[in-house]
């Protein structure tokens, strides 16, 4: 995310080839064995949202057909969900806010279910889950999507455009808005959508397009995203849009889409896009997505955001917008956290690769950047947190005092083991979720020193760090 003004999938051959680099030894969880089938919980347990999410199962996949009608705002959706089930299950739970059910299956067989509280969706199988079994969840359903009022962000979730069309945006609640979801950045799983519009419109969502094909209804577009996705980076937009394609260097697709109104700076800035990521990978590793481009917006919302493999782009986006949100795909979209307390490890990165971009690009030497903000650095700048910052606050000192705790991070281990650490933290977790304190352990086999003091000074702290944390070597005064 770019604001206005400022269940672990490991790939073990990869996993392998880091924990020979680093000394590291990985395990997989064991799940808990369950006498007789009981409800899954309803919430992941999540330290600030402990309600989004469910427990008692892993989903693989959201299949997901739908019809939207820009003139009524009515949407209807067919959603088959593929998962397992992580304990013996009676009754599960998925997220779906403000939006009717009109019928459940499990398995094919007709599950009961009740919708409770502001976005709980309670069903119950016709015959109870067994732990480790497969399963795949059927639900029809109705309604006018709503977004989500978050009290620093504004809206999330489905929203209305000027143009008459709408989109999806927002962090941390967003993919419950328009169909039934695990709505926790702990369960990543691939996405699948086809969606229904009249004739006049186009469609854009994540990753790949897979064609289109005339219906009564109007033109269904089909788009499918292959890399395991935290749900609120699913995405879809529905807009009069100046299409863009192209590929990158690989044989990645790139599609942009440009609403109408959108500056020609913007589409320039865009046009830099395959640049942006060949920087990015020479210092992340490979692109880690099957698809890039972007969706820019003329609406002027409070954020840009880091939609899997296709950014949302706020009206007043640039170019090192556009590098933030792309290096979100490394940092933040193939690895997700583990809890929202985590955050830093999305935004403080992304912001990071922006100071990075402008050394190498417009010669703003980093060093220089630092020591000018460590002068202007005020009391209550110092008392931001970067590390379990509370509920709300997770979005404020991530983009400031977060890039300046990575150059200082640098300095104390220095370029070497900086930028292992950079290229093979996104290797280790790809398509997974990690935390701060694994970060913290993972520089300190790279780099081969303790770094409790500075982590304490710099991330779990809210006082200005001692000047050895704070002048670490050549940026000693």
């Amino acid at each position: 995310m770019f604001m206005s003004g400022s269940t672990r999938w490991r790939r073990p051959a990869v996993a392998a080839t880091v924990a020979v680099l680093t000394g590291l030894t990985l395990g997989a969880g064991v799940a808990e064995a369950s006498g007789h089938p009981t409800p899954g919980s309803d919430g992941a347990g999540d330290t600030y949202y402990p309600t989004d999410g469910n427990g008692g199962y892993d989903v693989a996949d959201y299949t997901l057909s739908t019809t939207y009608d820009p003139a009524s705002h009515d949407l209807t959706g067919n959603q088959r969900v593929t998962a397992r089930a992580t304990q013996d299950l009676s009754s599960f739970n998925l997220d779906l806010y403000k939006l009717g059910v009109d019928s459940v299956k499990v398995n094919g067989k007709q599950a009961t279910f009740k919708q409770a509280g502001e976005h709980e969706l309670v069903i119950t199988p016709a015959r109870a889950l067994r732990r480790g079994q497969p399963f795949v969840a059927e639900i029809a359903y109705h309604g006018k999507p709503t977004a989500i009022s978050d009290p620093s962000l504004g809206a999330n979730g489905w929203q209305y455009s000027e143009s008459g069309g709408a989109f999806v945006a927002g962090e941390p609640h967003s993919a419950a808005t328009w169909y039934p979801v695990n709505d926790t950045p702990k369960d990543k799983a691939t996405f699948h959508l086809s969606i229904t519009v009249p004739d006049e419109w186009g469609v854009i969502a994540n990753g790949q397009e897979r064609g289109t094909r005339k219906t009564p209804q109007g033109t269904t577009h089909v788009w499918a995203e292959e890399t395991p996705t935290v749900p609120y980076m699913t995405t879809v937009a529905i807009g009069k849009w100046d299409f863009q394609r192209s590929r990158l260097r690989d044989g990645t697709p790139v599609v942009s889409a440009f609403a109408q109104g959108v500056p020609d700076g913007v589409k320039q800035a865009e046009g830099r896009l395959p640049e942006v990521i060949d920087f990015l990978s020479s210092k992340f590793g490979p692109y880690p997505i099957d698809a890039a481009g972007g969706i820019f917006l003329t609406e002027q919302i409070g954020f840009s955001l880091e939609t899997m493999s296709r950014p949302v782009y706020a009206g007043w986006a640039d170019l090192p917008t556009i590098v933030h949100e792309n290096a979100h795909q490394w940092y933040g979209d193939s690895v997700a956290v583990d809890d929202w307390k985590d955050v830093c490890l999305n935004e403080c990165f992304a912001s990071y690769a922006e100071w990075m971009w402008s050394e190498a690009k417009s010669n703003k030497p980093m060093d220089a950047r630092y020591l000018d903000a460590v002068k202007k650095a005020t009391p209550n700048f110092w008392a931001g947190k970067l590390y379990d910052m509370g509920p709300g606050k997770e979005f404020t000192s991530v983009y400031s005092k977060g890039p300046m705790a990575l150059h200082a991070l640098r300095r104390t281990v220095g370029d070497r083991a900086f930028d292992t650490v950079l290229r093979f933290w996104p290797t280790l977790h790809r398509d997974g979720n990690a935390n701060l304190p694994e970060f913290q352990r993972f520089v300190e086999r790279i780099s081969g020193q303790r770094l409790q003091g500075f982590f304490d000074a710099w991330f779990y702290g809210n006082a200005k760090p001692a000047d050895q944390y704070l002048y670490p070597g050549p940026l000693k005064p």
